[in-house]
């Protein structure tokens, strides 16, 4: 079914409204005593071919262990041949690093390359020293490089959004009470709250 343009309407009496209402009600309660009878026949369908279906699912769950055990043991054996095949590369490569990779760090070989790559630089901490340590000292010798972060308190200003009054500081020297929309409208700040249109028809019963 083609969808329909959307029509904007106005000039809605209350006589019209009252019958758009009556309309709505309607069809909501039809609607759901429809949907109703679908899940009473689809309950009805379900219910008569349930023990054929619990056969057949039980079927399908034991096929499919028996399946999942042999790719399991397969991927596992896979794995370890790998893994394997992987360390001895490896040992091979770090025995010999300073005679292969002098002038490149990767080899090729009959099967692919192997090499190393350098890691993205990172932070570690020295023996003896934690992270919490550290700060502290980079605090006291470097504090350039201490991170603060800062946000504004949303949900504070929310909660206290209809002070009559709050310290608003002006200057340096100059403080002053001001409602807390007056502050936070200085500060580029609004509380907004949207609006969304309901309709709640009574539940009658209507004959479909």
């Amino acid at each position: 079914m083609a969808r329909q343009k959307k029509t904007i309407i106005t000039g809605v009496s209350r006589e019209a409204a009252d019958e758009a209402f009556a309309t709505y009600a309607k069809s909501d309660a039809q609607i759901q005593k429809i949907n109703a009878e679908i899940e009473l026949q689809c309950a009805k369908i379900r219910e008569k071919y349930a023990d054929q279906l619990a056969e057949l699912n039980e079927t399908k769950d034991r096929t499919f262990e028996v399946m999942q055990t042999y790719a399991a043991d397969k991927l596992a054996t896979l794995g370890a041949e790998k893994d394997k095949a992987f360390d001895v590369l490896q040992s091979f490569a770090t025995e010999n690093q300073a005679e292969l990779f002098t002038k490149k760090k990767s080899l090729d070989m009959a099967h692919g390359t192997i090499g190393f790559r350098t890691g993205t630089p990172k932070l570690k901490t020295l023996k003896g020293f934690t992270w919490a340590s550290a700060l502290t000292l980079v605090k006291k010798f470097m504090p350039g490089y201490v991170r603060t972060n800062e946000e504004i308190a949303k949900d504070k200003l929310l909660a206290d959004r209809e002070l009559e009054a709050v310290e608003f500081i002006e200057n340096d020297i100059t403080k002053k009470q001001v409602p807390m929309g007056t502050a936070m409208a200085e500060c580029g700040i609004m509380v907004t709250q949207d609006e969304t249109f309901y309709v709640e028809p009574k539940k009658e019963e209507t004959t479909v």
